[in-house]
């Protein structure tokens, strides 16, 4: 039985210890890594508010005890933190160093740069560079209009599962139809915490799909909408969504008919210049 405060008696971690050990080593120890990258992922989309330990068992489906020692180890090596005040569980400093190591790793993200600046800069909005990992979609750029009021609706670094935002719809609409079907039905639990069941999110992949962009007429902050259009490579493979997100009466159905354009432009001029990067490497 676990304490309030997601603190475990020792012989819990002792019989928990005992059971994992008999199943083997090497089963073990691959199990044991994706069940800490699972709880890594989900502690990212909670940034610097942090994620319950309620939620995180529910969300993987683990239980309680085989969570809390998993965040025991994380955070003896660095990789979690936890708020002695809420005792919410975030990412720790250590991962952030890792990354730092392979920055180049993301190339769309330093070619868009002056392309989501000029998107920014004609329509005065905020303007996001969103790619995708597994199952999430990571916010990896962000730029602000000169409008007085900024929709900050998303941090750079900002983790969420795919289907959930108009940059999600986005990369699932425009991946191969398999794999599209495998994410949401892997995200079903995380998409109903949303407020998503999966023939609502199969409808507006086919709707972003049919018209070649993604629009909700309700943003994740209240008040504000949200369009976001596919980015391609030089070879057609898609590698990141661009998204506008604006108050609502700044993004209009009617003004649709002026950002589209703009945005699918910009979107081909980093395509073009990322076939440049990639045939230089070469």
């Amino acid at each position: 039985m676990s304490h309030d405060d997601g603190t475990l008696p020792p012989e819990v971690h002792s019989d928990i210890h005992s059971d994992d050990m008999a199943e083997g080593g090497k089963t073990l120890g691959a199990r044991s890594i994706r069940r800490a990258l699972a709880i890594l992922r989900i502690l990212a989309t909670g940034q610097e508010h942090g994620v319950r330990i309620t939620d995180i068992v529910r969300e993987t489906g683990l239980n309680r005890p085989t969570v809390h020692r998993i965040l025991r180890t994380l955070i003896e090596e660095g990789a979690v933190e936890q708020d002695p005040n809420t005792r919410r569980y975030m990412v720790g400093p250590e991962l952030s160093l890792l990354g730092m190591s392979r920055a180049a790793r993301v190339p769309v993200k330093s070619v868009a740069e002056p392309y989501l600046r000029h998107i920014a800069e004609q329509c005065g909005d905020s303007v996001f560079l969103t790619i995708r990992s597994g199952f999430d979609s990571i916010c990896v750029d962000r730029k602000t209009g000169s409008y007085p009021v900024k929709v900050l609706s998303i941090e750079v670094g900002a983790r969420r599962p795919l289907g959930v935002s108009v940059s999600g719809l986005v990369l699932l609409a425009f991946a191969d139809p398999d794999d599209s079907e495998e994410v949401i039905l892997g995200n079903e639990q995380r998409l109903a915490s949303h407020g998503l069941d999966l023939s609502e999110v199969r409808r507006r992949i086919n709707e972003t799909r049919s018209l070649g962009y993604a629009y909700s007429k309700v943003g994740v902050v209240p008040g504000t909408r949200a369009l976001a259009l596919p980015v391609f490579d030089a070879n057609q493979q898609l590698v990141a969504s661009v998204a506008v997100s604006a108050l609502a009466d700044r993004l209009s159905p009617e003004r649709l008919a002026s950002l589209i354009p703009l945005i699918r432009h910009q979107a081909e001029l980093i395509a073009k210049r990322l076939g440049e990067v990639q045939a230089r490497r070469h």
